[in-house]
């Protein structure tokens, strides 16, 4: 049974008992806590919480998942994928227990013919949390399983929640069990890969927050209602159902991971390290392929280092396998072509996405022989230190800043006849996953309590009218400071505020919210932020300027005009700078990114080399001849496939409904799918000022610009600049570049020629100095301070001459001290002969250095020092003198 058809058979079984078909949200979750969708039912927190009334009573879907968590035992076992597919049904207060366990033993154990997935009673065990007394009972009422195929686990297998304040309530797990030629009897309890959970029933029904681990949280109220949360794993029902040993080699899989082993030479079977390699290489491809399908590109941070994590561990896997050069287009081709049945978007987008994965691959290559020669230094400079351990410290700085995994520098370590310092090395990883989880448990703390706008939700979502209007009248649904829903706010209260209907923009988009004020009678609220805490609803964070308000007040929303027009232009700006970059660099070139705001936008694009000055301009010219043709901008809803079907640009990362808007502007040359404010006419933007163009990652670029009178300004500075330097010189505009190059020219000649004489004046000094040499001991030496000089290169330089005219043959130590703009400097240089009776410059330079307030240091030659008490030279070089008595 193909991997499709048990997802088909999933669906059309659900679908035929009222749960309405629910596609698969993106890869990349909407709540800032999380990277990823981590389980199926994160698309449906908000209802199966209670804080958004669901659409439907019931729903079924097969979710897009990626988890990291267990990346190491990814090609281990045969159950651990990074990414997976959950088969889910769910209830939104319809049904519960009893239904959810008919629904999931009438699907398992239906012959194949009649539509099931055909499974033999006899094979299934479940698990149950060890309370539930009722899920016991009913898997005995509707399975007739016997007792012994029943167990009962504690919370940290059989209670679910998501790691942090949310839903959650016991489940009841089902096992298929493979038979003892798998490993020992003994049921699911015995954690044994014979038993595999192929489906979770989570009775969903208590709301937890202070999540202090898996087993240990509070229980702080029953749900509104009693949900129903299931997940099926459709790889591990695939691999059962297909006869094969692991979810490696189910038919989405397992052509990666043969053309992994066609690519090395080495076959599957045949050694137990290379087939864990193969099962890495085909999950991770599989697993990268649909990141980049939804949007996410490598990069060095959040979901582009995991991304950039996974594709690394496949280049070294492949390396490990012996080969070293470039693989993707490989094994790329091979997922797109195994997963374009189930996901066409794989390769509807292949060209976006093949060029990323193979400029990674490139760069990781070039990072890997950088990393080797950097290594092969440090492997040199131990040894010949005859110490058996490369430094921790600096196995960590290959892999942190290098991106050189760990385990490649135990290889090359050991070939070496090394070990590494892992205890150090491990210590240093510790220090960094501990700033991880405290960056992790910072962003959770954002949306902790969601609860508290579940009541203003549940009266209906947040009408906006800013399209259309810039001041609506509205009623204050809710007030909330601190977290807390209140009555009231009065003077200098910071508070957020819920309104029936605004006229204000929430930040969205990449449009940062409308400034404006709300205001009543009796009070007036200056508008700091505008947000859209959950769905559906949109929440105003102001400052009371004056008097009292109270919830169910009358209010009027009321935006900014300045504000608001700059923001339009920006906007639309926006849409013109990325239409006119398709337009020059080809379609490759998709937004990955935008932020505008009055005045001012930036749009990060896929690009991976610098756009030359004519690149630039041009792209400038496009947009703005765009403005000078009127262009008509329109804006439509209309059902999402219907847009696409239109070519309307949908962006990768943004969520769309099943109706989106599509915004043009000149019809089809720009057309995308946006909820922001636009102009009416492209006239209205008045001027784009390309200002910026650089690099924000290997794959990545960013241009910014300045839009309409910011941009007329900043024309104007440079106009008054211009002007400015044609009076000065005396020449005309034209002219301008050519005189500045003449004088930066002659400039550069007159600094050489300074140079000369003051080089000459400071030869003059030499013979002065050389005749104040006198003896110590066997030692001839110089030891002045010799007043002001203009940089620390000009003492070196005289210190060395004076050391050259005492001859090399000598036995000499020359000290010279002065005041470099300001500050004392010290310079010592030494002889060959000095250097033999043990006298090292370094040393003496530290002592002088020390004297006068600071630090120094060098070679045994040559050294330097310095400090910041002038009045102390004299002392220094007495110190010198001193040292070298001693």
């Amino acid at each position: 049974m193909l991997t499709a058809d048990i997802r088909n058979r999933w669906l059309q079984f659900f679908g035929d008992r009222g749960h309405t078909v629910v596609p698969s949200a993106s890869l990349v979750s909407d709540d800032p806590s999380l990277l990823f969708v981590v389980a199926g039912m994160v698309p449906f927190i908000p209802y199966l919480s209670g804080l958004v009334p669901a659409p439907y009573p019931r729903a079924t879907s097969v979710q897009k998942v990626i988890r990291t968590n267990d990346i190491e035992e990814v090609g281990k076992t045969p159950r651990h994928g990074t990414f997976f597919q959950m088969n889910g049904n769910f209830s939104f207060g319809d049904y519960f227990k009893e239904q959810a366990i008919s629904y999931a033993w009438e699907l398992l154990t239906t012959s194949e013919a009649d539509g099931g997935l055909g499974f033999d009673p006899e094979d299934l065990w479940v698990t149950v949390y060890k309370d539930d007394d009722e899920a016991i009972a009913l898997w005995k009422k509707i399975a007739g399983l016997p007792d012994e195929r029943i167990q009962r686990l504690d919370k940290d297998t059989n209670y679910w929640h998501t790691g942090q304040p949310g839903p959650a309530g016991p489940c009841s797990e089902i096992f298929f069990d493979r038979g003892p030629a798998y490993g020992i009897d003994g049921g699911p309890a015995t954690d044994d890969d014979r038993y595999v959970e192929i489906w979770n029933l989570v009775f969903m029904q208590y709301q937890i927050e202070n999540v202090r681990s898996k087993v240990d949280f509070d229980i702080v109220r029953e749900l509104p209602h009693k949900n129903i949360d299931t997940g099926m794993g459709l790889e591990r029902v695939a691999f059962l159902k297909q006869g094969v040993d692991n979810m490696y080699e189910i038919d989405q899989v397992r052509p990666v991971l043969d053309r992994a082993s066609e690519l090395s030479g080495r076959r599957y079977g045949a050694d137990h390290e290379d087939d864990i390699r193969m099962r890495i290489i085909a999950d991770h491809v599989r697993s990268a392929l649909m990141l980049m399908s939804d949007g996410v590109t490598p990069s060095n941070e959040g979901r582009g280092y995991i991304l950039r994590r996974l594709m690394r561990r496949t280049i070294r896997s492949m390396r490990l396998l012996g080969v070293e050069g470039a693989t993707f287009p490989e094994l790329f081709a091979a997922s797109r072509d195994a997963m374009k049945a189930a996901y066409p978007e794989v390769e509807t987008d292949y060209d976006r996405i093949s060029r990323l994965a193979f400029a990674e691959e490139e760069t990781f290559l070039r990072t890997l022989s950088a990393g080797t020669s950097i290594l092969d230094e440090a492997v040199a400079a131990t040894k010949s230190a005859q110490e058996p351990q490369l430094k921790g410290d600096t196995a960590f700085l290959l892999h942190d800043t290098f991106g050189f995994p760990i385990d490649l520098t135990l290889e090359i370590a050991e070939e070496a006849g090394l070990s590494v310092d892992r205890s150090a090395f491990d210590s240093l990883m510790a220090e960094q996953r501990s700033r991880a989880k405290a960056d992790a448990k910072s962003r959770k703390v954002a949306l902790a309590d969601l609860s508290v706008y579940s009541a203003f939700r549940a009266a209906g979502e947040t009408v906006f009218t800013g399209y259309d209007y810039l001041d609506t009248d509205s009623t204050i649904l809710g007030i909330i400071v601190d977290g807390q829903s209140v009555d009231k706010a009065v003077a200098g209260d910071i508070a957020e505020v819920i309104l029936r209907e605004t006229s204000l923009y929430a930040e969205s988009g990449g449009q940062e919210a409308d400034a404006g004020s709300i205001v009543g009678n009796g009070f007036d609220l200056e508008v700091l932020d505008v947000q859209k805490p959950v769905k559906g609803l949109i929440s105003h964070r102001v400052q009371v300027r004056s008097g009292e308000v109270g919830v169910g007040q009358a209010a009027t929303s009321v935006v900014d005009p300045v504000y608001r027009r700059g923001a339009t232009q920006a906007h639309s700006a926006t849409h013109l700078i990325h239409a006119a970059l398709r337009q020059v660099l080809g379609p490759e070139a998709h937004q990955a990114g935008s932020y505008n705001k009055a005045g001012y936008m930036r749009l990060d694009f896929n690009w991976s080399n610098p756009l030359s000055p004519d690149t630039r301009s041009e792209i400038e010219d496009i947009a703005n001849q765009k403005i000078r043709d009127d262009l008509q901008v329109t804006t439509r809803i209309l059902p999402l496939d219907e847009a696409r079907a239109a070519g309307a640009m949908a962006l990768f990362g943004e969520k769309y409904g099943d109706e989106v808007r599509m915004v043009d502007i000149g019809g089809p040359w720009s057309r995308e799918l946006c909820a922001g404010t636009h102009v009416s006419t492209s006239s209205q933007i008045g001027l784009i000022n390309l200002v910026g163009e650089s690099s924000i990652g290997s794959t990545n670029r960013r241009v910014e610009s300045l839009v309409g009178v910011d941009a007329f300004r900043d024309f104007a500075a440079e106009r008054a600049i211009v002007g400015q330097l044609t009076s000065s010189l005396k020449a005309p505009r034209e002219q301008l570049p050519e005189r500045i190059a003449a004088l930066a020219a002659d400039l550069k000649a007159a600094e050489k020629r300074i140079a000369e004489f003051e080089a000459a004046a400071l030869a003059t000094r030499v013979p002065s100095l050389v005749e104040k040499a006198s003896t110590l001991g066997a030692l001839t030496v110089v030891i002045e301070s010799v007043g002001q000089v203009k940089s620390s290169d000009e003492l070196r330089s005289l210190a060395m001459n004076v050391r050259e005219r005492l001859g090399a043959s000598s036995a000499s130590v020359v000290a010279l001290a002065a005041d470099v703009s300001g500050k004392p400097a010290v310079i010592v240089a030494t002889t060959p002969g000095a250097r033999d009776t043990g006298v090292k410059a370094g040393a003496l330079a530290r002592t002088a250095a020390g004297i006068l307030g600071g630090g120094g240091g060098g070679k045994d030659d040559l050294a330097q020092g310095g400090g910041s008490d002038l009045s102390a030279i004299p002392a220094a070089l007495s110190a010198i003198g001193d040292a070298l008595r001693g």
